[in-house]
């Protein structure tokens, strides 16, 4: 497979190539922050032709998408620590929604999407088996007793980690109004999601 340019220093694999692409939409963002990151930014900082860069991702937000599923396993470590003190499945399920609302927007890269308006490509991100496995680990990683609930096969966690995906990405794209607070989003989560996760 023929490359162009990567400043001297080629890629070996497919794969290789489009990590480079992501580090160096990266190192933009961080540099020249979101609004200012173009695609020929980052074709630049990687070495290589806008035409490469298309090579390997059709557009822009396709590069953003990359960007945040990139920083999503740093995030599962966080969300995973956080929800260890939460000792029954109700609360760790109800908790894992508010705080995936709060702290998404403050993410450095998973909030991009959010900030760039391109709630589009950041739902079907969230919304990917992938990231649909991904939740079901860090809630089978936490120290609840998820069969006591009825929670028993690698099929239910996924099931269940995807209502709680849809749940938070809905008060992310619509929230409320007035905004609700911690506590009352807390309490709306608990009233009907809690009684499933009720031993």
């Amino acid at each position: 497979m023929g490359y162009h340019g990567w400043q001297g220093n080629p890629p070996g694999t497919e794969n290789e190539a489009r990590r480079r692409i992501v580090e160096a939409a990266t190192a933009c963002i961080d540099r020249l922050g979101l609004a200012k990151t173009s695609l020929s930014d980052i074709a630049t900082e990687a070495g290589v032709t806008r035409q490469t860069v298309y090579r390997y991702f059709p557009g822009l937000a396709d590069i953003l998408t990359a960007v945040a599923e990139a920083g999503a396993e740093e995030f599962a470590e966080r969300m995973e620590l956080h929800l260890a003190s939460f000792e029954t499945p109700e609360e760790a399920a109800v908790e894992s929604v508010v705080w995936a609302v709060r702290t998404i927007p403050q993410e450095p890269y998973m909030s991009l999407l959010l900030r760039a308006g391109e709630t589009d490509s950041f739902t079907a991100g969230v919304t990917s088996p992938l990231s649909f496995a991904l939740g079901a680990r860090i809630l089978g990683n936490l120290p609840v007793n998820w069969p006591a609930v009825g929670v028993t096969t690698d099929a239910d966690l996924r099931s269940l980690a995807e209502i709680l995906m849809r749940l938070f990405i809905s008060f992310l794209r619509y929230p409320s109004t007035p905004p609700l607070t911690d506590d009352q989003m807390r309490a709306l989560v608990r009233r009907w999601i809690g009684p499933a996760l009720r031993g």
